[in-house]
């Protein structure tokens, strides 16, 4: 993920410093679910299915943003 930062050191979002912290902490949960998922990957139900999987993941729809009320013109 790239931001710019401001003079000094600050993102539009927030500081870089929060940037860095987010990044690392995103990087050491998917390392620590990598890691039980191998553990884990050899065990099989009765049916030759894993018993652990991945739910995965997307990245966020945008919603459709709702009409624009209908304004009548009024009677004359």
């Amino acid at each position: 993920m790239l931001s710019v930062v401001n003079a000094d050191g600050t993102t539009s979002n927030g500081s870089l410093i929060d940037e860095i912290v987010r990044c690392m902490l995103a990087a050491a949960l998917e390392a620590e679910v990598n890691a039980y998922m191998a553990e884990l990957a050899d065990q099989r139900d009765g049916q030759g299915r894993r018993l652990v999987v991945s739910n995965g993941c997307h990245h966020p729809r945008n919603s459709p943003q709702p009409p624009e009320p209908f304004r009548s013109r009024p009677r004359v």
